[in-house]
């Protein structure tokens, strides 16, 4: 009988998911002989028998393999015949040239949550209950390849009963690398602020507290959340006075689907995403009547609710018999905290308890946020449950690539070979803490998947950190990439696309070429370069960052702008802020602490503080976002006058619409009719600036990028009006559009300009 042995190598998420199990377990279930190891570089096989049962072998290691795996490239080769009785694991290799994937963290899976729950099985109760399907990844890694001596649970030896499973070929923990049980695992206490123990069982007792009205620090797999009942009234506000928050919503974290839907409207790809593997924050619109304490999520039609992800969540949500508020454990503008010592120092003045762990955290992760729009996820920040698995890109990166990102919503990007990755989110990277959390995750970063940027990417804005950071840095070559244009390529790089394309780019703010702040651009756009092919009227910002604090400052810029210094009497902005009005309007018009743009973002402030839905902000967005939910979706009818200049770069009047939003208002309709006509209108917009350009240009696609659509209103609006006219419209499926995604644009624009 003629044989054949073939080394295989095996690229992708391909360690600390049961992948060399699952190859064992198929080898010897076809009869063939031979062995798998990790190594530097994902796992390599060496596999021999008759010829039909080796291609079996290889069909079906890429047709079928673990869930949590992501095989990317499988190469083969022939060896001479070696002999052999026996399939086997062997062990690692470490090597150089390290190019394997980590797999992110991953929440508990049913058997586990089976086990848990089950009086008669040895972890009854415990709350690290882990296996090859899920558990703790990167959050625990501090080096590859991937197994228990380079994760944080290298501290806790394996007992017998767990070592005999994880080293039996036919155990679901068979070398799973955070395994553990009662008797050699990681342990819950419940301290006091300053670290001292309290008495009885640590669960049964934190529950015991959050029902109480207490603020509970708990320590779960990328950081600390800060937890509250959701339910009770004073301890929620109690938590947002002492994390200084005084407006954005809390997430909330339930015990399965039917608890949420008591909470929420969810329906089935809202559902699948909630209760998926990554278990991110889902924003869900709640029911009217839902019982939530008001200072939860404050006066807002929706709810971002998240189901348990760690043993730990399921025992805690259990114990206190409701909903949870598990909000990030940090002080405002800062990164979560992550250590135990940090967190006694920084999280001790806000908390009453401490529900905490022995197993150390050694890379942060917060929570991700997603919504649905389309029947696709929609991500709004991307951390826990996604990062690091890369977002893999049709293109090569010839030389490693680093890309700072932006300031605020700060990711960083690393980049090599097909493969970009993304860092978690960080933050505003507006102070020292944020600062090192970025510098310390790209050393991370770079050690785990063996990147030494050669090429480093950063945004034209002087100021930000982020640029400043790439400007210290030596031996590299520097390239800026302007913010719009990495919007534009970061959607183009989420679509597996290269452009050209017309890339609409509505955001809040982003420095321009010409040293203006830009924000609501159309331009003509690949992965090389962009020409700025029309935007919206540019505007001055009365007082610089201080209209962003007070959108009423940006009304009054565009009340003067549309009305040619003289607005109509009876607006009620006016009003409201008629003490300073005038101030600020001739602050506007000085040009002094004035700077102009041209963004979207600012128009829908101002149209916010008209319909007087917001005249000041607590949060980077807060005006737009309540003037998307305060919008009447229902009515179809209205809109306001679309006016394009004829130049190169086209102008679109703010000032028309404006009129228009102005002119309702006095005539007395309905705020939320007059907010979804103004939305109607931005869409249309979006449709006439694609019009325009596929007649100039001669393009079909349309790329949507920028914080401002994460709207869905808006998205919704644009995409079905642009794909009744017959262009092709790209959207984000697997980053952000907002600022979270653009180190991903960054480092595939540097990459292209580097093969060009």
């Amino acid at each position: 009988m003629s044989v054949t042995r073939t080394r295989v190598r095996v690229e992708g998420v391909v360690q600390g998911v049961g992948f060399r199990p699952f190859v064992r377990l198929l080898a010897t279930g076809l009869g063939l002989v031979g062995h798998v190891r990790n190594d530097a570089h994902g796992v390599l096989i060496e596999v021999e028998g008759p010829p039909g049962a080796v291609a079996e072998f290889l069909a079906t290691l890429e047709r079928e393999p673990p869930p949590l795996a992501m095989i990317e490239h499988v190469t083969c080769g022939a060896l001479p015949a070696a002999g052999g009785s026996t399939f086997d694991i062997v062990a690692s290799e470490a090597g150089a040239g390290r190019s394997t994937l980590v797999a992110p963290d991953t929440a508990t899976c049913a058997d586990c949550v089976r086990e848990l729950w089950d009086p008669a099985d040895r972890r009854f109760r415990y709350p690290f209950v882990n296996c090859t399907h899920c558990g703790p990844r990167f959050t625990i890694v501090r080096d590859v390849p991937y197994d228990r001596a380079m994760t944080t649970m290298a501290g806790f030896p394996l007992c017998a009963d767990c070592a005999a499973e994880y080293h039996d070929p036919a155990d679901r923990r068979f070398h799973a690398q955070p395994v553990c049980c009662p008797a050699c695992g990681p342990t819950v206490r419940l301290t006091d602020p300053a670290g001292a123990a309290l008495p009885g069982e640590p669960v049964a007792a934190a529950a015991e507290l959050l029902r109480q009205g207490a603020v509970l620090a708990v320590k779960g797999l990328g950081g600390f959340h800060l937890a509250v009942d959701a339910g009770s009234e004073g301890a929620a506000a109690a938590l947002r006075a002492r994390k200084h928050r005084e407006e954005k919503p809390f997430a909330v974290m339930v015990a399965d689907v039917d608890a949420a839907r008591a909470l929420c409207v969810v329906d089935e790809d809202e559902e699948n995403l909630l209760s998926g593997t990554r278990r991110p924050v889902v924003l869900l619109r709640r029911h009217p009547h839902a019982p939530v304490a008001p200072s939860v999520a404050p006066g807002n039609p929706f709810l971002g609710l998240m189901l348990p992800y760690t043993p730990l969540h399921h025992l805690l949500l259990a114990e206190a018999g409701g909903p949870l508020v598990m909000t990030s454990g940090n002080v405002s503008d800062e990164p979560i905290v992550y250590r135990d010592d940090d967190a006694l120092d920084r999280l001790g003045p806000l908390v009453d308890a401490f529900l905490t762990h022995d197993r150390p955290i050694h890379a942060r992760a917060d929570d991700s946020v997603a919504r649905v729009f389309a029947g696709r996820e929609l991500p709004v920040r991307r951390s826990r449950g996604y990062a690091p698995r890369p977002v893999t890109v049709p293109w090569e990166f010839r030389r490693p690539v680093l890309a700072c990102g932006a300031e605020l919503k700060n990711t960083f990007c690393l980049g090599r070979g097909r493969h970009a990755f993304v860092s978690g989110h960080l933050g505003d990277l507006e102070n020292y803490e944020t600062l090192r959390s970025f510098t310390e995750g790209i050393a991370h970063h770079g050690r785990l998947f063996d990147v030494r940027p050669e090429v480093v990417a950063h945004d034209l804005h002087p100021e930000y950190l982020s640029t400043k950071y790439a400007l210290d840095l030596g031996g590299v070559e520097l390239v800026g990439v302007q913010h719009h244009h990495a919007h534009i390529a970061s959607c183009l790089a989420d679509n597996g696309e290269a452009g050209p394309v017309i890339g609409v780019a509505f955001d809040g703010l982003g420095y321009g070429t010409d040293a203006t702040l830009w924000g609501g651009e159309f331009l003509v756009a690949d992965l090389v370069g962009f020409r700025r092919a029309g935007h919206l009227e540019q505007v001055p910002m009365p007082g610089g960052a201080a209209a962003v604090r007070e959108p009423w400052r940006m009304a009054a810029a565009w009340l003067d702008r549309a009305f040619e210094g003289a607005p109509p009497e009876g607006l009620g902005v006016t009003l409201r802020n008629g003490d300073r009005w005038a101030d600020v309007v001739r602050l506007g018009r000085s040009g002094f602490n004035a700077p102009a743009t041209s963004s979207a973002g600012r128009l829908f402030d101002a149209v916010a503080a008209l319909l007087g839905v917001r005249d000041t902000v607590s949060y980077e967005g807060q005006a737009a976002i309540e003037l998307e939910r305060w919008a009447d979706t229902g009515d179809g009818t209205g809109g306001y006058e679309v006016l394009l200049g004829d130049g190169d770069p086209f102008v679109v009047s703010g000032a028309a619409i404006v009129r228009g939003v102005a002119g309702d208002v006095l005539a007395g309709t309905p705020g939320p009719v007059v907010a979804a006509r103004f939305h109607r209108t931005m869409a249309r917009v979006v449709l006439a600036g694609a019009v325009r350009l596929r007649t100039r240009e001669g393009l079909s696609v349309v790329a949507l990028s920028g914080g401002v659509f994460q709207n869905v209103v808006l998205l919704g609006e644009a995409v079905a009006l642009l794909t009744g006219a017959g262009f092709r419209v790209l959207t984000h499926s697997r980053v952000p559009p907002n600022d979270g995604g653009i180190s991903l644009g960054q480092a595939v624009v540097a990459g292209a300009r580097d093969r060009a």
